[in-house]
């Protein structure tokens, strides 16, 4: 019989191994020598450490999952229970005991990543769900609305997965809040055409009383009627682009034909009103020459009516000197009516007799105040002094202008 610590050859050629719980057939050998048979049956066993050796490394070395360790565990387990090998089975059982430990504190850890990876994937896509229903609720600029909330989309789909019941919660939310804004959308784009539809009807109705006037001869109430349409343009909003073009060229065409028909009339009446300019401006002239030497403003305002009665009779004036020319006759007109109502304060009786109440009154006060000065001075009463000077240089100064008032009026 041949024997090695962990297991024997008996003389019929079985061989056993020893382990734990005593020996144990592991096989029988008759095609050679005893040690032979050992040789064969300790590969065996090496074959087995080689096993556990490799998954020790990757348990290790690698990101296994502990499902995964656990499974090749037990069948290795199984394998070394059962294995036909001679060698120190119990200290591989031993060691596979080990690795189920590590395997299954790695079981636990996994876990724990697994609900932290699951709780922040809910708080990504809980943040990715809650603007995307701000976005639904809140958003009118549609075009980087409907961006956003595709991006949102884009997002979710690449955020890391929570645990399904959440998962399914927040997918209903997230399409729920997509429906919303699409709705909301639609709405206000249907509401839009609407809009515009109206608007085009009213810009329909411009266009047609512009055309109905583009031939009137009512040059001044055309024209006003014309700004009126404008306005009513302007204020009425914008149709849709195709309408707002067309409309726009018919409206243009109409108020261009009626201000090209009134521009030729008043450009031939202009022409024709050269004349009334020439004699307006002799008489401009004339007017400007005479009237600020006269004097005696009742005669100035007789000779100035004989101008305004030539100026009246020389007829209309063209629309390019007309401004000009009506803006420099008013200022001789508001010149003599200036020197008529300076005329008339200095000669009205009761405007001098306030005039020399008024100089009376502050003479008056000065020499009272004259007094109180003397009497200050000889008591030697400084604030006093000062007091009662600064009061004459005020009143000085205020007679002076009434005195110079009363003057003119003299």
């Amino acid at each position: 019989m041949t024997t090695d610590p962990w297991g024997r050859v008996d003389d019929d050629g079985t061989v056993y191994v020893r382990t734990s719980e005593g020996e144990r057939v592991v096989g029988s050998w008759q095609a050679g020598a005893p040690e032979e048979a050992l040789a064969f049956f300790r590969r065996k066993y090496d074959a087995l450490v080689t096993e556990v050796e490799l998954l020790e490394k990757r348990l290790s070395t690698t990101d296994l999952s502990a499902g995964q360790a656990l499974s090749s565990i037990d069948k290795l387990r199984t394998a070394v229970r059962d294995a036909a090998a001679v060698g120190d089975l119990d200290a591989l059982m031993r060691r596979l005991d080990a690795l189920t430990e590590r395997a299954e504190q790695r079981k636990v850890e996994q876990k724990q990543a697994q609900e932290q990876a699951r709780t922040e994937a809910r708080d990504i896509k809980e943040r990715i769900v809650a603007e995307a229903e701000r976005v639904a609720e809140e958003t009118t600029h549609w075009k980087s609305g409907g961006e956003r909330m595709r991006q949102l989309i884009d997002e979710w789909k690449a955020a890391p997965r929570a645990d399904r019941g959440t998962e399914q919660a927040l997918w209903k939310r997230m399409s729920a809040a997509r429906n919303a804004f699409s709705k909301r959308r639609k709405a206000y784009f249907a509401g839009l055409d609407q809009q515009r539809e109206q608007v085009r009807e009213v810009k329909e109705e411009i266009v047609a009383e512009a055309e109905a006037l583009s031939g009137s001869t009512e040059w001044g109430p055309t024209s006003g009627r014309y700004r009126e349409l404008m306005q009513r343009w302007k204020a009425s909003g914008r149709a849709d682009r195709a309408s707002e073009d067309r409309l726009w060229a018919r409206f243009k065409a109409a108020q261009d034909t009626f201000f090209q028909a009134r521009n030729a009339v008043f450009a031939e009446r202009d022409a024709e009103l050269r004349v009334n300019a020439e004699a307006k401006e002799k008489i401009l002239e004339e007017a400007k020459a005479e009237l600020p030497g006269i004097a005696d403003p009742r005669e100035a305002r007789a000779r100035l009516r004989e101008y305004q009665e030539a100026w009246e009779e020389a007829g209309p004036l063209p629309r390019d000197s007309r401004d000009r020319l009506e803006g420099a006759f008013r200022k001789i007109e508001e010149e003599v009516r200036r020197a008529e109502d300076k005329e008339w304060r200095r000669t009205n009786p009761e405007a001098r007799a306030r005039a020399q109440a008024t100089v009376d009154q502050l003479r008056g006060s000065l020499e009272e105040l004259q007094g109180r000065l003397d009497k200050a001075r000889a008591a030697g009463d400084d604030r006093r002094v000062r007091e009662a000077e600064e009061a004459m240089q005020a009143r000085r100064s205020w007679l002076e202008e009434a005195e110079k008032a009363l003057d003119e009026m003299s």
